[in-house]
């Protein structure tokens, strides 16, 4: 074994034994298990255990992920004007009740993610804090056919050369009528993948057992080594560190790293250090500046608070280096279409430019600042820290901004992704991380800085971005085929969405990381920036193989 095995590797502890539970542990609960109400990446990585989408990915030999057919047979087949996407299910896949999945399951799962007034009746009082990249593409609610027990159809108001990318999003996990339980919360998926749900006490406990009709035969994409698999909820981030090191859990679910003070113990150990990982995750942590708020609707304040900005202090919050590089554009390295670029230059140690956000405060017409208000995840407690150095940094030249602590279960779906709750405090600045929802710039950009991407409830656009030239710069990339074409724009979209100042990305996020002793089959997801919960097994004295 050695420091950072599962990246030099490719995989480690290569294994197809099955047998034994997988322990993962998690600071918080999930922030909603039902496909069509979740945009956390650990849950888009998990809840493939459960459900399968249209289409899936696996890791590509060049660094990307690939996409593959999951639910489906094959990849979309488009109509000649781009507007038309056909997928064929694979026969065999069944429910855990032995029910086959049908086209129907899919369009319900669509309809009830995308354009749930279509199945609740008129604005339904649900959220639904998935992507709503389907309705903003589809026709409509008749967007979306099934034609018969095994096609399903979609119909696109104008062309999307990357339709295969939406496909694979959670929300064509197939969803049956009636097992709908709106609107009561879902525990899960109908299972249609190798686990189902055998026990989940919300905020201490989710627990998988196997689906007994699940056919590996038809599946390109998960292994199901362990027979069960469980997750410890609510447990704070020093107790996950101690349960990871004692050897009572596994993994880490989330995997954004270890604390502060356990990444420093693992590094210095030799021996600890042979469980360390410390890969390049596709994320960028940043924070978002509310354009509609308070003294933060004027540019110049905005820029000021970029200016401002200790981005040294931040990654210290994180861990210093090994936690990442320091970030000046939206797109991370490794997407298709960055390009170096540092509009808020904040000096050579990235400590800030006091005098530019001065002056920047100057031409606002706030010479002594202002009063604003930053949101961050009080269990996530580095980036609480990084909220805490930024509100210090701001102080240096009168911007004075309190910290509120929040939870990750409501962060999105009641907070931060809710414009009228930021107004109503008076939130201007709210703490984020971000990965590409499909390894494409589109993937990266389009829901946090469209303006047709704004909602009322589960927001991604934080900063309320509405700029003409981003808008339209990202419509004219959807529809070009040439990557390379294709990557200059998602490039000239980040430069551009940062001119108006609304995000500031601060870190490329690396995660310290750290594996159990019992786990293989250990590789990192392309897709995901963290294991593949897909494929990993577990050694037990009970496993078969």
């Amino acid at each position: 074994m050695s420091f950072n095995a599962v990246v030099k590797e490719g995989t480690f502890n290569p294994s197809t034994r099955r047998g034994g539970t997988l322990r993962l542990a998690r600071t918080d609960d999930f922030d909603s298990l039902d496909p069509a109400d979740t945009y956390y990446a650990y849950t888009w990585n998990f809840i493939r255990l459960l459900g399968r989408s249209l289409v899936g990915y696996v890791n590509g030999r060049s660094g990307v992920p690939e996409l593959v057919p999951d639910l489906a047979e094959s990849l979309g087949e488009a109509s000649d004007d781009g507007r038309t996407w056909t997928y064929r299910l694979r026969r065999g896949v069944l429910f855990d009740d032995g029910t086959p999945v049908t086209s129907e399951d899919v369009r319900y799962a669509v309809l009830r993610s995308n354009f749930p007034g279509s199945v609740y009746g008129p604005e339904p009082e649900v959220v639904r804090g998935g992507p709503q990249y389907l309705a903003q593409y589809l026709t409509g609610p008749d967007g979306v056919e099934a034609p018969d027990p095994h096609t399903v159809v979609f119909r696109l108001k104008e062309p999307f050369a990357g339709f295969d990318y939406l496909a694979a999003l959670p929300t064509t996990i197939p969803v049956r009528a009636d097992r709908d339980t709106y609107p009561e919360e879902r525990p899960g998926p109908d299972a249609c993948g190798p686990y189902r749900t055998a026990e989940y006490v919300r905020g201490k406990l989710l627990r998988l057992e196997r689906n007994p009709h699940w056919d590996a035969a038809t599946d390109p994409i998960r292994t199901a080594l362990p027979d069960e698999i469980t997750v410890a909820l609510g447990v704070s981030g020093e107790e996950v560190d101690r349960l990871l090191r004692s050897g009572e859990a596994d993994i880490d679910l989330a995997g954004v790293g270890v604390q502060p003070e356990t990444q420093d113990q693992l590094l210095a150990d030799a021996g600890l250090r042979e469980r360390v990982d410390n890969p390049h995750t596709g994320f960028v942590w940043l924070y978002c500046i509310n354009s509609r708020i308070g003294p933060l609707a004027d540019v110049h304040a905005r820029r000021a608070v970029q200016y401002a900005t200790d981005k040294l202090a931040m990654r210290e919050a994180y861990g210093g280096e090994p936690a990442g590089d320091i970030a000046t554009t939206l797109l991370p390295p490794g997407i298709h279409g960055y390009a170096p670029y540092d509009r808020y230059p904040v000096g050579p140690d990235a400590t800030g430019d006091v005098e530019a956000a001065r002056r920047e405060l100057r031409l606002a017409g706030l010479p002594d600042g202002f009063e604003t208000k930053i949101a961050a995840r009080r269990d996530r407690r580095k980036e609480y820290n990084a909220a805490l150095a930024l509100s210090a940094a701001l102080a240096r030249v009168g911007i004075r901004a309190e910290v509120l602590p929040f939870s990750s279960g409501e962060y999105f779906n009641k907070v931060a992704g809710v414009p009228a709750y930021l107004r109503e405090h008076g939130i201007g600045i709210v703490m984020f991380g971000w990965a590409a929802d499909f390894p494409d710039g589109f993937g990266y950009l389009q829901q946090i800085c469209d303006s047709r991407a704004i909602k009322s409830a589960g927001n991604q656009n934080l900063g309320e971005l509405r700029s003409t030239r981003v808008d339209t710069l990202l419509d004219s990339g959807s529809r070009v085929t040439d990557a390379d074409v294709r990557a200059g724009i998602w490039a000239s979209v980040d430069r551009a969405a940062m001119d108006e100042a609304v995000m500031c990305p601060y870190m490329y996020v690396k995660s310290v990381i750290y594996r159990g002793s019992r786990v293989t089959n250990v590789r990192m997801s392309q897709a995901y920036g963290m294991y593949d919960y897909a494929v990993m097994g577990v050694e037990d004295a009970s496993s078969e193989d």
